[in-house]
């Protein structure tokens, strides 16, 4: 190889070098950026959560604590579904309340 054409080759080569050490120090900004603002949301998603779970704890405290099995029976129960023992299953008709699910979902507790 010839002198100049290998210096060539190795500016040549430095140019690229420098060019790709820009765009990777760039790169390493961006997502430095994108790790901070992602935290930031993280801590502000938090403190959203704790805030929507402070107001429903106070408008829960009116209402009666169902255990999750009672949820689940609630649920059915709004599906249009009996879920008292003697009708358990069956589709409730019009939408008529039982008194019998009912007082099983928010009868007495023990």
């Amino acid at each position: 190889m010839e002198s100049p054409n290998l210096y060539d080759e190795l500016k040549e080569m430095d140019t690229h070098l420098t060019e790709t050490a820009a765009k990777f120090s760039h790169l390493h900004e961006s997502l430095i950026e994108l790790m901070e603002k992602n935290a930031e949301l993280e801590i502000e998603n938090q403190h959203l959560r704790d805030r929507i779970n402070q107001i429903t704890e106070k408008t829960d405290s009116n209402s009666p604590r169902l255990s999750k099995s009672r949820k689940n029976l609630e649920k059915l129960y709004n599906e249009g579904f009996h879920v008292c023992s003697s009708y358990y299953g069956k589709r409730r008709e019009n939408g008529e309340d039982c008194i019998f699910c009912t007082d099983i979902i928010y009868g007495r507790r023990d």
